[in-house]
């Protein structure tokens, strides 16, 4: 009996492995449809202050299609009202200057004072961004904020801003003609995986008697 009993040790094993590796697989995708379906869903409300995390900046200090994107989608909740001043959050990446001095020439573009930019340039990580966000924001005694970002990325964004201590909306950049759908598709998954591998962050939930966006 103990050589059967050996013998079939492999057996059970691969079948534990393929048993586990089918629950991580249920797991990505599960989060990933969460991811997507989280993102496609504008959540702003009123604020005190906007959030726009920065994307690449190319060669040459040129604005990536999601740093233009995330600062055109900003400029236009504020024009719509929905806060009085930014915070754009962002440090220097592969190429200078900074993903927030660039945001700044954006947004100022797009109709947006300088006078009510404020610029992070420290962070370079979702982490980083709230982390570094939230005591230009405390300073000035935001409390509940908008988060803007490209939709895939706008779960981990309210999870890490909560995890600061903040109400946090959020509300996706268009992603419309400048994202392939596989691309779309890579980058949900990617941030499920982000998700999975920092389970205390999916536990972080809005401050005791605060409320965050619609829906959220």
């Amino acid at each position: 009996m103990r050589p059967l009993a050996l013998l079939s040790r492999p057996g059970r094993v691969r079948r534990g492995v393929l048993v586990a590796a089918g629950v991580l697989t249920g797991g990505v995708f599960g989060l990933a449809w969460w991811v997507d379906r989280f993102g496609r869903r504008e959540h702003a409300g009123m604020a005190d202050a906007l959030v726009v995390l920065g994307a690449r900046v190319l060669p040459g200090g040129v604005p990536s299609g999601s740093l233009v994107a995330r600062v055109e989608q900003a400029a236009a909740l504020y024009h719509r009202g929905v806060a009085p001043w930014l915070v754009l959050s962002g440090g220097v990446g592969a190429h200078a200057p900074s993903e927030a001095r660039v945001m700044l020439a954006l947004a100022v573009e797009a109709g947006v004072p300088s006078s009510a930019c404020v610029l992070e340039e420290e962070s370079h990580s979702t982490e980083g961004n709230a982390r570094f966000s939230v005591r230009l924001l405390r300073e000035r005694g935001a409390r509940r904020v908008v988060v803007v970002s490209d939709p895939y990325h706008l779960l981990r964004a309210r999870q890490c801003f909560r995890r600061e201590g903040l109400e946090v909306a959020t509300s996706p950049a268009p992603i419309a003609g400048r994202m392939r759908a596989a691309d779309r598709w890579y980058w949900t998954v990617r941030e499920a995986f982000a998700l999975l591998l920092r389970p205390r962050l999916l536990l972080a939930r809005a401050p005791a008697g605060g409320v965050d966006g619609p829906g959220a």
